[in-house]
């Protein structure tokens, strides 16, 4: 899952549009391998549950342990930033991930060892967690600059980037590629990217950033801060676009974790149509996302997240009842597409009302970064109990839950005079 972007840029912008359009490449590639690298681990869990002999429930605990990293990344990024500045900080945040996938890899092929693996995958979901943050910031900040509407097409980036890596997998899959081999080169390619793609991210001084940030206020201003940020909570507007945001990212999160594996346990597929699959689901969500913006610019926020929540639901039913192939990649489709722009469309909503934007953003992305916490476990323990498709059904009630809740993102209409 993505991090929204911050209201406040940390970034001197270039002062050519040359300068401009490489700082907006840099930040399109910068997506794309985040999204890269979370499906290469995502495409081969089956063949990691496989090498390491674990049932669905130790699967979730394994899971778990790249959610934790995350939400420890999510936490660390500002401070990454006031510390190092964004080419540093992104560079360092992809080497972490970089070094965890290297760490699964050799875990799950050549020492087999669960616990390794957990470890990598920590090391993975704090470098993916910490440059969600990082890439958000800094592509809200070259949008500013450019004066068009990117954010959108960067997310669209970062599910492309999830497409690429499932076909990588289902192929290494296909030839029996050993998982370290796979990961490993996977790894190399992420990191040669990254190593020129942050060259075009402008240099600035940390200090600088860590102020824009909001790291270098002082006391009083921190108190003020934490006052807004708890106030918000008690605003029911923003538990209802929680409650849309954390049904809709469970969906996506879920997919994302358990598809691959649902689809060879519950519909007997093999490992490689099970990443084929996944495959399938991310491709949708990178269609919805893309297509997205003019839809909800037609017909308004609130009969698209409706008209999301019933794809979703009916794609989920297919997915879990389907008798044949044909109807589960059909659900699959309509699963990946219910999904794609609850995430996105909850942040705009939260940003609606410009006094206090920051701590409302901030109060919806950690309901979404629950949803992604807890959401491996949860499922992974009721997959072992009562078998992991009918676990998915926990899903299609919250995305119930999400389509009832839809009002409360309309679009707030300014009244002159």
């Amino acid at each position: 899952m993505t991090q929204p972007a911050q209201p406040t840029g940390t970034t001197t912008p270039s002062t050519t549009r040359r300068g401009l359009l490489a700082w907006r490449n840099a930040v399109f590639v910068i997506f794309f391998i985040s999204g890269l690298t979370l499906a290469t681990w995502m495409s081969r869990i089956p063949a990691v549950r496989d090498g390491l002999r674990l049932s669905t429930a130790e699967v979730g605990i394994l899971i778990f342990g790249l959610s934790a990293g995350s939400v420890l990344g999510l936490i660390a990024a500002v401070w990454l930033l006031g510390r190092f500045g964004a080419r540093r900080a992104m560079l360092l945040s992809a080497s972490l991930s970089v070094v965890g996938l290297t760490l699964v890899g050799g875990g799950a092929s050549l020492l087999t060892s669960a616990p390794f693996v957990f470890f990598g995958l920590a090391l993975v979901g704090f470098g993916i967690g910490s440059l969600d943050v990082m890439m958000n910031v800094e592509g809200a900040a070259a949008e500013r600059e450019i004066g068009r509407t990117l954010m959108p097409l960067m997310h669209a980036c970062f599910s492309l980037g999830t497409v690429l890596g499932a076909l990588i997998g289902a192929g290494a899959s296909l030839i029996a590629l050993p998982v370290h081999w796979h990961l490993l080169g996977m790894a190399i390619l992420v990191l040669a990217t990254m190593l020129v793609a942050v060259r075009y991210i402008p240099l600035v001084d940390p200090r600088a950033e860590a102020a824009a940030a909001g790291t270098a206020d002082g006391p009083k201003s921190r108190r003020g801060r934490l006052r807004a940020s708890l106030t918000v909570w008690a605003d029911p507007k923003i538990l209802l676009i929680g409650t849309i945001v954390l049904g809709m990212t469970f969906a996506e999160g879920s997919a994302n974790d358990w598809l691959a594996l649902a689809s060879v346990d519950g519909h007997g597929l093999s490992n490689t149509e099970g990443a084929i699959v996944f495959g399938v689901f991310v491709a949708a969500m990178t269609v919805g996302r893309v297509l997205g913006g003019p839809v909800i610019d037609r017909f308004g926020r609130v009969p698209v997240l409706r008209a999301c929540a019933v794809l979703g639901v009916l794609g989920l039913l297919l997915f879990i009842l389907a008798p044949s192939h044909a109807l589960l990649y059909c659900g699959t489709v309509l699963w990946g597409l219910g999904a794609s722009l609850g995430f996105p469309v909850g942040m705009s909503a939260a940003a609606d009302d410009t006094k206090n934007a920051a701590a409302r953003v901030s109060a919806v992305a950690m309901i979404g970064y629950f949803a992604f916490l807890v959401g491996p476990p949860v499922l992974g323990l009721l997959g072992q109990a009562w078998g992991i498709l009918n676990a998915l059904f926990l899903i299609l009630v919250l995305m119930v839950l999400a389509g009832l809740a839809a009002p409360a993102a309309r679009e707030t209409r300014h009244v002159s005079g």
